[in-house]
């Protein structure tokens, strides 16, 4: 998931705007800009907004007060000093970073996961206040003004599902808000993304860290392809293309060749500080890993959202994709899916209501029915889609728990496809149910523990672990994948029920 979309009246608004000649905090040069100091600041304030409202932040003061005085002080030090900086953890399991212009940096608690020290985690908070610094976010808004508003327009979720091949998603992605669009940050030139991670190396020795642990950074983000890869090769599937900071930065093999030559450049007579490894993992110990339960929890086959008292099981083979906004099950091909998201209010309070308001079928039928003791409605028809065509609409309503409405529609990249998956598709429809003792004793949130590297290494510590995988991903988020063991005794993350 990405969290880089900007709404289109914000768009429209950055391409109207005249070019003013503006000079550039980092390289000195004065270059024609489609937004002053000014404007940066103002847009970045809007967005920021937007950001808040779409994506929660993460609801612990000192895991915020620790990321804000850390990125406080890097800002400082930092060619733009000057402005009024802000940093925010959001409650996402994404291994993701970004940038708003005029000074808005926000990390995921994901990310955190993944970094080893104090000093990785300023490597990333560096590269994202290194594109603001360079006004790339406003760089990009310039370079649009040529290119119109298609690179705007993929919304998140419809590029999530369309990558797994389930044609039309897009479509259906459109009834989502799409308030945080990608126009600052999506797809930085390959330039901007290397000047980014030199201006991290530059403010991490600037603030007294080692540049070399924008090394470690990267070569996290090497790890992360290698695992992404190895699970997809073990499971018969293509690797996949990466995710958050994977997707959108250059290849990492020439990301770490380029800032292991920087880092290079800098005095090893040096004396940097202590790189925070203790006192970070100390920070984290005890935050959210993965899914929260907030978001609702994927468990193998299963989702378990306890706070909306919903669960739902995949047919065997199917794997399940959350997301802020909804849940697809996905088949093995990835041609077909169920997905499943809540009704907004406004939509209707009656089954029929909702059909109408939210769907606008031009034709088809509702049969009442009932899965698991929940009141339900099956429709099936057909509506026009965006560009006036007919296309296939079979969706089921239920009433969950409290009243609350749920819409599981079906979605096939054709119409043949649709048909060879209606029995697996029908299988998970009738799975969702309210959630039973079992599977409230089953949605337990994972956390980061720490605990010293035991005798019998990885492998002790996996028999303990609740991750699937368990022995590869301790590894993974110990910064050990690629090989390597930890020192006797040396406190490590572990991943356990909370």
């Amino acid at each position: 998931m990405r969290l880089n979309l900007l709404p289109i009246a914000l768009v429209l608004a950055l391409l109207s705007a005249c070019g003013t000649a503006v000079r550039n905090p980092v390289s000195g040069q004065t270059e024609m800009s489609a937004m002053s100091e000014e404007q940066e600041i103002a847009e970045g304030a809007k967005a920021h907004q937007q950001v808040l409202q779409e994506y929660s932040v993460y609801a612990n003061k000192g895991v915020q007060d620790y990321v804000n005085a850390l990125g406080q002080r890097l800002a400082a030090q930092s060619h733009r000093a000057n402005l009024q900086w802000h940093f925010t953890v959001l409650d996402s399991p994404e291994i993701n970073a970004f940038a708003l212009p005029g000074g808005y940096v926000y990390v995921t608690r994901g990310i955190m996961a993944y970094m080893e020290s104090e000093a990785d985690l300023a490597g990333v908070i560096g590269h994202e206040i290194g594109h603001v610094t360079a006004r790339h976010g406003a760089q990009r808004a310039t370079s649009q003004q040529h290119a119109g508003l298609g690179v705007f327009a993929a919304n998140v979720l419809g590029a999530v599902l369309e990558s797994q091949g389930v044609g039309g998603a897009g479509q259906l992605a459109n009834q989502l808000s799409q308030n945080v669009a990608a126009g600052y940050i999506a797809s930085y030139g390959r330039e901007q993304e290397l000047q980014a991670d030199g201006l991290g190396a530059e403010y991490l020795a600037r603030n007294h860290y080692d540049p070399h642990n924008m090394v470690d950074v990267i070569s996290v983000l090497k790890d992360q392809e290698r695992y992404a890869a190895d699970q997809a090769r073990a499971e018969g599937k293509p690797a996949p293309t990466g995710g958050g900071w994977l997707a959108s930065h250059p290849s990492n093999d020439q990301r770490l060749q380029q800032i292991k030559d920087r880092a290079a450049q800098y005095s090893k007579s040096t004396a940097y500080a202590d790189d925070g490894r203790e006192r970070y993992l100390k920070r984290i110990a005890g935050m959210a890993f993965g899914e929260s339960a907030e978001q609702g929890l994927v468990r193998g086959r299963n989702f378990y959202h306890s706070a909306l008292g919903i669960a739902l099981t995949a047919p065997m083979g199917w794997h399940l994709q959350n997301s802020a906004a909804q849940l697809a099950l996905l088949n093995p091909v990835g041609d077909a899916a169920l997905l499943l998201k809540p009704v907004p209010a406004a939509a209707g309070k009656t089954h029929a209501e909702v059909i109408q308001n939210g769907f606008k079928p031009t034709q088809g039928k509702s049969e009442p029915t009932s899965i698991n003791g929940l009141q339900a409605t099956r429709f099936s028809g057909a509506r026009q889609d965006a560009q006036g065509q007919t296309q296939a609409l079979e969706l089921t309503l239920v009433s969950g728990p409290g009243s609350k409405l749920y819409v599981l529609q079906q979605a096939a990249k054709d119409a043949a496809t649709l048909q060879a998956n209606r029995a697996p598709l029908r299988e998970a429809e009738t799975s969702f149910r309210a959630m039973t003792a079992q599977d409230k004793a089953a949605a337990k949130p994972w956390a980061i523990k720490l605990m010293p590297y035991p005798k019998g290494g990885f492998s002790e510590l996996a028999k303990r672990s609740a991750l699937p995988h368990a022995e590869q991903q301790l590894r993974l988020i110990n910064g050990f994948y690629s090989g390597g063991e930890p020192k006797p005794a040396q406190l490590l993350k572990v991943v356990d029920p909370s």
